[in-house]
């Protein structure tokens, strides 16, 4: 019927609209509450990122180099653009990479998918780190090596200010270091 062509058509002509405008002029879906489960956080948040773009970090286990995280990362992209997720990605370290999306209720479904790969170390999705299948035991160890060359890094700085703090007392002291 001619009623139906109109509202069809009508529907279209919204969505090109709404598509067009800044996303936080967009309205927001309006959040369905019936779907929510309280015992479920996430299928909250999931609700208020729908249609909003949303990052997440994803870290390479296995000390890769840039090109093999690029590799690895692009394997995964490819599964989920398969599954059809809207996925962009970005290398941002020789381990690292963001996965952008433009639809974020989509986030936890994307998340789950990527702990489940083997190179996966871990995900961070709203402030939220989930460890991915390949983080294992060596992983934790790994980042407490690091926090502990950043701190011996850090030690050297303290100790040249205090060296120079006692090279203007004593003029002499330089020759002994």
């Amino acid at each position: 019927s001619d009623h139906a062509r109109a509202l069809l058509f009508l529907q279209k002509d919204d969505d090109i609209e709404e598509g067009d405008l800044p996303e936080h002029k967009r309205p927001s879906a309006p959040i369905d509450f019936s779907q929510i489960d309280p015992g479920k956080p996430e299928s909250i948040l999931k609700m208020t990122k729908k249609g909003k773009t949303l990052m997440m970090f994803v870290t390479v286990s296995g000390s890769p180099t840039e090109k093999e995280t690029e590799e690895i990362t692009s394997l995964w992209q490819g599964s989920l653009f398969n599954a059809n997720y809207d996925v962009q990605r970005f290398i941002v370290g020789s381990d690292r990479a963001i996965f952008m999306l433009r639809d974020g209720s989509y986030a936890w479904e994307i998340k789950d998918f990527l702990v489940s790969q083997d190179r996966c170390a871990d995900v961070t999705l709203e402030g939220q780190v989930y460890p991915g299948r390949g983080g294992g035991g060596k992983e934790k160890n790994k980042t407490k090596q690091e926090k502990g060359k950043k701190q011996q890094e850090g030690a050297p700085k303290s100790r040249a200010a205090k060296a120079a703090k006692e090279d203007n007392r004593a003029g002499s002291r330089r020759e002994e270091l």
